[in-house]
């Protein structure tokens, strides 16, 4: 990092960390006590407090990592510094541990956008600050960053797993998985997602082998046509099926393998994979999810997806493959008509977004669903345009880990999107300083329009005196 590179991303992050501490200091004022999930991870972390460690509430479905972290950052530095009674574990004193996560983010963003692109002597170190800037306020992420859940912490050690998998730290890659995984279960994903990155490498490098040996370069440069898929899916075949090569990939993906092993394990002894609460998040083929996902990413990268370029090329490509696009939108509709579940906390839950995009869109008419679906294709082109700078077997093995942690979720929500969207965002090209700028200015807007609604737009429920406030 050059000097004036580093300056400036010291002072971005500093400003960042020092708007959020005021923003902190707001939402702190107006919702002193547990909102929404909080209710359950608050009085759990501060049983923890106690030392009440058998001590468990049956709601709660995600492992204790972020109530395990708390106590052993809380308990330190109350010793330290000299506090007692209340304060200690209190809602502000927990949610701060998010805003240190918060952090972490930033600068994990930051060197993970370096080590991606550093090969592109295009992408400017001003460019690098402001996508990571970027990232760090996307506001489904940033908004919980001033409550008290696990995505903050979710987030932070999976994009550290993920640097370290990048340099070749693969056992403390698996250990930072490990930390992720006792967040929220489904980050064993990643975990899958980091052996396959350096399968990927193995993959590609052979391949370039294979088609050095036969000459036949063509193969390469027609991406997408169905006798180049066709091939390398034999190759595909034929190398993993090889012990040699299945040898050489066990020896660098162990530490994966391992931590996979455990979970399968801690599945066969739970008994499934949510902890408690298991009526309210049953496993599913919830297919139109991955439609919901791309909806969300086009929603969100707009200025990456949603330009007159693209659209004239998606036109294009439709005017060559007609058959395919119309299998396409056949295998579309059936997944819609035969896959889609409707969770019932989606319906009833008037206090998030996802129940406005619900009632609001799919609600109006029976065939609002299966009306939605050019433009379902057009966002997964679009989606798989961006990325056709990385190798096909980066996009296979980002594609299948894509469909592993969103489809079997029965209830839209938003926050399930966070993670495969940053990776998505990670690895695109860097788009130009106006279009980030255009993103920019997009998720600050969105974020003040959120916190708006929430410190400002209370209501109450005819049932309750409690005040209900608006979120993701």
């Amino acid at each position: 990092m050059e000097r004036a590179e580093a300056y400036g991303f010291s002072g971005a992050m500093s400003g960042a960390f020092l708007l959020s501490c005021l923003l902190f200091a707001a939402v702190s004022r107006r919702q002193r006590g547990p909102y929404m999930d909080e209710v359950f991870h608050v009085p759990q972390a501060q049983a923890y407090c106690h030392g009440r460690f058998l001590q468990w509430d049956p709601m709660i479905t995600t492992l204790p990592g972020l109530y395990l972290l708390s106590v052993g950052a809380v308990k330190p530095a109350a010793w330290l510094l000299g506090w007692t009674g209340s304060v200690v574990c209190s809602v502000g004193m927990l949610r701060f541990i998010n805003l240190l996560f918060s952090a972490g983010n930033f600068y994990l963003l930051y060197l993970l956008l370096f080590k991606i692109h550093q090969k592109n002597k295009a992408v400017s170190g001003f460019q690098r600050i402001l996508s990571a800037l970027t990232l760090a306020v996307f506001p489904t992420l940033y908004f919980f960053t001033f409550l008290y859940y696990t995505d903050p912490g979710s987030v932070f050690f999976t994009l550290f797993s993920y640097l370290m998998c990048l340099y070749g730290n693969h056992k403390t890659s698996a250990l930072l998985g490990f930390c992720g995984f006792m967040f929220r279960q489904t980050n064993i994903v990643w975990t899958v997602f980091c052996a396959g990155n350096v399968v990927a490498e193995k993959l590609n490098e052979a391949w370039k082998i294979e088609l050095q040996k036969k000459k036949d370069e063509k193969i390469s440069s027609r991406k997408g046509s169905f006798s180049d898929l066709t091939r390398i899916l034999r190759f595909l075949v034929e190398y993993l099926l090889s012990p040699k090569n299945l040898v050489t990939l066990t020896a660098v993906t162990w530490p994966y393998i391992i931590l996979v092993s455990l979970f399968f394990v801690f599945v066969f002894i739970n008994g499934g994979i949510v902890v408690g609460d298991r009526s309210s998040h049953e496993a599913c083929l919830h297919f139109p999810q991955l439609f919901y996902f791309l909806s969300f990413t086009v929603f969100f990268s707009f200025p990456h997806l949603l330009t007159p370029t693209k659209i004239r090329k998606f036109l294009l490509s439709l005017r060559k493959h007609p058959v395919q696009y119309s299998l396409v939108t056949v295998i579309s509709l059936f997944l819609i008509w035969k896959f889609t579940y409707v969770h019932k906390y989606l319906l009833a839950d008037n206090r998030h977004y996802t129940f406005y995009v619900w009632r609001k869109v799919f609600q109006r008419h029976e065939l609002v669903k299966y009306l939605l679906v050019p433009f379902y294709i057009f966002a997964g082109w679009s989606f798989a345009d961006t990325l056709k700078s990385k190798s096909v077997f980066w996009i296979l093995m980002y594609f299948v880990c894509l469909l592993a942690v969103t489809v079997p979720q029965k209830l839209l929500e938003f926050r399930y999107f966070i993670l495969p969207f940053l990776i998505y965002r990670l690895n695109i090209p860097v788009l130009s300083l106006y279009r980030q700028l255009l993103e920019l200015a997009f998720y600050i807007l969105v974020n003040a329009v959120t916190f708006y609604l929430f410190l400002n737009r209370t209501f109450q429920w005819e049932n309750s005196d409690e005040v209900q406030r608006f979120m993701w």
